[in-house]
């Protein structure tokens, strides 16, 4: 019985430890992965004047919104999960 209690304590400890990497992930990583995404296509759709047009493509027009993709001069901006990320294409 001493046995198999110990079996359960580490299969608990087994799934709580798998649980809290993947909340870090999805609270902390997944967000940057997304809003690198969601840049690297912008990028790759500016204009030849370096301006991205969020609507034309589909992406929420409001700056603000989630999603929200502004690129001007190169220099592109994303909102996700309430944060805004940068990056510049030319570089």
């Amino acid at each position: 019985m001493k046995e198999a209690t110990g079996e359960l304590n580490m299969t608990v400890i087994t799934v709580v430890a798998i649980a809290a990497v993947g909340l870090l992930f999805t609270v902390f990583v997944w967000p940057n992965i997304q809003a690198n995404l969601t840049l690297s296509q912008a990028c790759s759709s500016v204009d030849i004047n370096g301006n991205y047009d969020s609507v034309a493509a589909g992406v929420a027009a409001d700056a603000t919104a989630d999603g929200a993709v502004q690129c001007v001069n190169y220099q592109c901006t994303a909102t996700y999960n309430g944060k805004s990320y940068n990056k510049n294409c030319n570089a």
